[in-house]
């Protein structure tokens, strides 16, 4: 038992001591050459103005709340619609189609009701601002 400790600690050891050399041999090649220009914040071409902390508006989470609600959903059905064959043969196949079903039934549900209350409008009135 104690051997196949050794061999992990000796890996790590091996692993600390590669990473140290491969950037120290990294530090000695590189030209150091700082400036203010490369030491400057790069943000898609655009100089930075402001503040690095703002503020969202909570619709932009909302949206990406509900792109990950329909993208878990996809991902949870894709199984099923891969075996779905097979399910036909054993004749599992209608239980396996009323399952899916449920599932994407009370999503839409929940779906419907974010939209009939107003959630997913992206410029919302005040009175229906609760």
């Amino acid at each position: 038992m104690l051997f196949e400790f050794s061999n992990v600690a000796i890996f790590l050891i091996i692993a600390v001591v590669f990473v140290l050399v491969v950037l120290s041999i990294g530090k000695l090649l590189r030209p150091d050459n700082p400036s203010p220009g490369k030491s400057a914040v790069y943000e898609c071409g655009e100089p930075p103005v402001g503040s690095g902390y703002s503020q969202f508006n909570m619709r932009f989470y909302l949206i990406a709340f509900v792109f990950v609600i329909f993208d878990v959903e996809i991902a949870f059905m894709f199984p099923v619609t891969v075996v779905f064959r097979e399910l036909l043969e054993k004749g599992m196949g209608i239980l396996a189609f009323v399952e899916i079903t449920i599932f994407i039934v009370i999503l839409l549900v929940g779906f419907v009701y974010a939209w009939t209350q107003g959630g997913l409008d992206w410029v919302r009135n005040s009175e229906k601002a609760d």
